[in-house]
């Protein structure tokens, strides 16, 4: 169910977080039998918000940006192509575990329309009738 603007609602929105959290574990559980530093995955965990700067271009350049770098299509595939080891796989996974605490946290891929419009729902406060006159 959606809200009339693509935004997921309901039963169907908690289960979509909950599989982001499920997402994250999985990928914490596997990096960690990866053998690579800790260190490398707190400092890259963040990486993929630096696709948030495409939003100073436009709101088009930023959605397209943002939902490169938080959609598992690339990870996984970069998983595949690593063949479950080496640096590839524990990148990959740093990524997995990024989307999936996003999308537990309720940050869904973007909409061009606006940053806080997400396939999740909308994020941050709802504009204000003051600030929309």
């Amino acid at each position: 169910m959606t809200d009339g603007t693509g935004s997921t609602i309901g039963g169907v929105r908690a289960l979509l977080r909950a599989e982001g959290l499920v997402v994250l574990g999985g990928a914490l559980f596997l990096y960690a039998d990866t053998g690579r530093s800790w260190w490398l995955f707190a400092a890259l965990f963040l990486a993929p918000d630096l696709s948030m700067l495409g939003y100073l271009a436009s709101p088009r350049v930023g959605a397209l940006a943002y939902n490169a770098l938080h959609s598992y299509v690339a990870p996984l595939a970069l998983a595949g192509v690593s063949r479950g080891d080496g640096l590839g796989f524990a990148l990959a996974l740093i990524a997995v575990a990024h989307i999936g605490f996003d999308r537990a946290m309720g940050y869904g891929l973007k909409y061009s329309s606006a940053f806080a419009h997400t396939h999740l729902g909308r994020i941050g406060r709802p504009p204000s009738a003051a600030s929309a006159g």
